[in-house]
């Protein structure tokens, strides 16, 4: 069989996307001599020949590994040079027109709001985007599921200057979880004896993954730290395969009443900042894995169901980054030409720092947008006086309306705003300016 060029050619295919046979036995049809289980056989035993294992092992014993495929070289390689190398992707050539810390804002805002869609927090991405930068009190689950992770995303880069422990994890899902749980108590510790954790299809209610005994859990706890920090131990594995790891590892544990998955994916970007990979901080990876929550799921599934072959979801984790460093470069790039945009139409307008610019282009196609100071500082992590000069500032030149709701004044943009900038107009007819 190994000589037969029919089945090298459909060993090297299967190969390049790492298929598993749910997907093998539709995709290939058995070649002359030879049965389909057969090759199949043969695939499977030259994955098993180049795996490496790692220290997660099932309850029944089955260890765990992984492969390092020429799919996985590939986008491993894209996301290395993207998400570390390239310093001066966030490098503006204007920086007083492109601001650098609203992008992050921006980003940790998508994630926090994305990984709670899915795990089925039924909130739009401009409903929580309005919550954050308002910075009120949640009015119901869904919104704050959505600060909870907002606030321990921003705290991952402070805890990456210390090794991991179980007590880390534990307020990881704590600061995720608290005030949403059924169980008030069930934040920061795992889960007991009495309490039945699954993992559920929502569809039909079959069981997909039943997790190792709550017993055993602090001391698998305690390996899979010691995995995390021990970053010189042999055979070498590279840093992003080691996120990627702990993220399914966490996850497979399930060691939590809930919180498991976001837990799972903050352990994941708390691992790529603690290796040096800064960028990641501005990409959403739960925005792209909100787009095929099925191929998630599946990710997890072949693993589980091909031997311990952990290599389905560094596969299909290395697609979603390869899509997130992509959609980020795409922003990046529209941003500065938008930016180029606004310099055009302001030219000659000096006194606008970028904080305001960046402002005015979102007013511009947002002409119902409504201002605070509190939502402006938010975006721009300023203080509150320094927000409040720039709205007021903008009022004053008769590019935002101000008026009063309540107890705080609001901003909107004026109603023909982009007339007055063309025309460098200041003034007209705005309450309270």
């Amino acid at each position: 069989m190994v000589s037969s060029p029919p089945v090298r050619a459909i060993l090297e295919q299967a190969e390049q996307e790492y298929l598993h046979w749910d997907d093998f036995r539709y995709k290939f049809t058995a070649p002359e001599g030879a049965e389909l289980e057969d090759v199949w056989r043969l695939l499977r035993l030259r994955r098993q020949s180049g795996a490496r294992s790692f220290p997660l092992v099932s309850p029944e014993g089955q260890t765990f590994s992984y492969g390092m495929p020429d799919c996985v070289l590939r986008d491993l390689q894209f996301v290395e040079h993207y998400a570390g190398a390239q310093l001066e992707v966030l490098e503006p050539s204007t920086p007083d027109v492109v601001d650098r810390d609203r992008y992050l804002v921006n980003s940790l805002m998508q994630e926090a709001i994305t990984s709670s869609q899915l795990e089925g927090a039924a909130i739009t991405l401009q409903q929580g985007k309005e919550l954050l930068r308002a910075g009120r009190k949640p009015a119901n689950l869904y919104e704050q599921m959505v600060l909870n992770n907002y606030r321990t995303i921003r705290r991952l880069s402070d805890l990456t200057k210390q090794p991991l422990t179980v007590a880390t994890i534990h307020e990881i899902q704590r600061g995720i979880t608290e005030g949403t749980l059924d169980k008030p108590d069930a934040a920061g510790r795992f889960r007991r004896a009495d309490e039945l954790v699954r993992v559920v299809d929502e569809s039909d209610g079959a069981v997909l993954h039943v997790p190792p005994p709550a017993e055993s859990l602090p001391e698998r706890l305690e390996r899979l730290c010691a995995f995390a920090n021990d970053a010189g131990d042999k055979p070498f594995v590279h840093p992003i395969v080691r996120a990627i790891l702990l993220h399914f590892w966490l996850a497979y544990e399930h060691p939590y009443c809930d919180g498991n998955g976001r837990t799972a994916r903050a352990l994941f970007y708390w691992y790529m900042l603690k290796s040096g990979y800064w960028l990641m901080e501005f990409v959403s990876i739960s925005t792209v894995l909100l787009e095929a929550p099925a191929q998630y799921r599946n990710a997890f599934l072949y693993a589980e169901t091909d031997e311990g072959d952990a290599t389905y979801f560094i596969v299909y984790h290395l697609k979603a980054l390869r899509r997130g460093l992509e959609q980020l470069k795409e922003y990046l790039e529209r941003k500065q030409r938008e930016a180029s945009e606004m310099i055009r139409l302001l030219k000659g307008k000096e006194g606008f720092n970028h904080r305001q610019l960046a402002l005015l282009h979102h007013a511009l196609r947002h002409a119902g947008a409504l201002y605070t100071c509190r939502s402006h500082a938010t975006s721009h992590r300023i203080s509150l006086m320094t927000a409040r000069h720039d709205l007021y500032d903008l009022a004053r030149s008769g590019f935002l309306d101000q008026r009063k709701r309540g107890r705080e004044y609001v901003f909107i943009p004026a109603r023909d705003l982009q007339a007055r900038i063309r025309a460098g107009s200041a003034g007209g007819d705005h309450d309270d300016a």
